[in-house]
């Protein structure tokens, strides 16, 4: 999917339905040992009721991913993730450092990143939910993005068929530090979480080639029911993705 654009289209719910969340994010990225993966998918089939009664948990997602943890239609069953919305970061702290759910995802995995953010900027829901804005990105700091969309099933083929070189030119964009494809149902309920090294990197990658082809492709063709963009500060980042240890 592509990440970082500013011209992701808004979201079909209507705004009187849309509700504003703290903005307190963690997301994990895991990729499991061959013998996890049964546990893995399991964690796909329960969701978020493993996740019930977390103090300040306000939001959350259980996630897969493509093969490789990267952005294609081929899934990765070796590899998912978490996105989780707290009241505050204490309390997101607590779940990182107590839950016996992360500290299963450290126990099965052979690369497991944990992160926490505030958001800087945010358009559209997911879900029906938007993100508040709590944070302020400053030139030349770290910004990560996320962009999540429920795509039309009609306008699957036109969709990937943008989607794949937009994303592999995220791959070796200059200033991406970490690229994740994840996403809640194959096919059609996609998204990108991805780490620059500055908000003049993500937005030179967003505003050319494949990028900008595909979003403009997006809008055009009404590729999704819903869709969110949200821009973060990265509080912290520790572990290890795809052979690069950050923290």
């Amino acid at each position: 999917m592509p990440s970082g654009s500013r011209s992701e289209p808004g979201p079909a719910v209507p705004s009187a339905r849309i509700s504003t969340l703290p903005a307190v994010a963690v997301f994990l990225l895991v990729k499991v040992r061959p013998s996890a993966v049964p546990w893995l998918l399991m964690r796909l089939v329960r969701g978020p009721r493993a996740l019930r009664g977390v103090d300040g948990l306000r939001f959350c997602r259980v996630l897969g991913s493509g093969q490789g943890g990267g952005f294609v239609l081929r899934p990765g069953l070796d590899h998912g993730g978490l996105f989780l919305l707290f009241d505050d970061e204490p309390q997101a702290e607590a779940f990182i450092a107590r839950s016996p759910l992360v500290a299963a995802y450290r126990a099965h995995a052979d690369e497991c990143l944990v992160a926490m953010l505030r958001a800087s900027a945010c358009k559209g829901s997911w879900a029906g939910q938007s993100m508040a804005v709590t944070a302020i990105a400053r030139p030349g700091e770290p910004v990560a993005a996320l962009t999540r969309g429920a795509v039309r099933p009609s306008r699957a083929w036109s969709f990937w068929r943008h989607a794949a070189p937009s994303q592999r030119a995220l791959g070796s964009a200059t200033g991406c530090r970490l690229a994740a494809g994840l996403g809640e149902a194959p096919v059609f309920r996609q998204a990108t979480f991805s780490v620059w090294d500055d908000v003049a990197s993500m937005e030179a990658y967003a505003r050319h080639g494949a990028h900008r082809q595909a979003s403009a492709s997006a809008a055009r063709e009404g590729h999704f029911g819903e869709s969110m963009f949200v821009r973060f500060v990265p509080l912290w980042i520790q572990g290890r993705w795809q052979g690069r240890t950050h923290g």
